[in-house]
């Protein structure tokens, strides 16, 4: 079993910045591809990114390419989310998780086995 716990969210006017953490509980983080994933009220879980266990394989989802970057550290056990030049539409509950099977399917998010309790994100006009 593996814990998530995010930290980092809170409210910022659009065109500020947050960065995310994801800490995990086991050594064996390294072995995982990690995802951070969003919801907003009455919406849908939608993906955000992935991130292979070595770091050197990431993804987005378009509305964030060029503003948000995930990154991990595997001797700290965490992965981020720095996200820049927000925007309202991207108010929504963050979580972060990990799949035991890669990035297989890395945007759907019954792929993940592990899912962190989500970190509220707030962004104003």
């Amino acid at each position: 079993q593996v814990q998530l716990v995010e930290s980092g969210g809170g409210l910022v006017q659009a065109g500020g910045s947050l960065r995310l953490s994801c800490a995990a509980s086991r050594r064996t983080f390294r072995a995982l591809a990690m995802g951070w994933f969003r919801q907003a009220p009455g919406e849908e879980r939608e993906f955000v990114a992935a991130i292979s266990w070595s770091g050197g394989t990431t993804y987005y989802v378009d509305s964030v390419k060029g503003r948000f970057t995930i990154s991990r550290d595997n001797a700290m056990n965490t992965v981020y989310l720095q996200m820049n030049s927000l925007k309202p539409e991207d108010t929504a509950v963050y979580f972060c998780a990990a799949s035991k099977t890669g990035l297989t399917a890395y945007s759907n998010y019954e792929r993940y086995d592990f899912w962190g309790q989500g970190t509220q994100v707030t962004v104003s006009s």
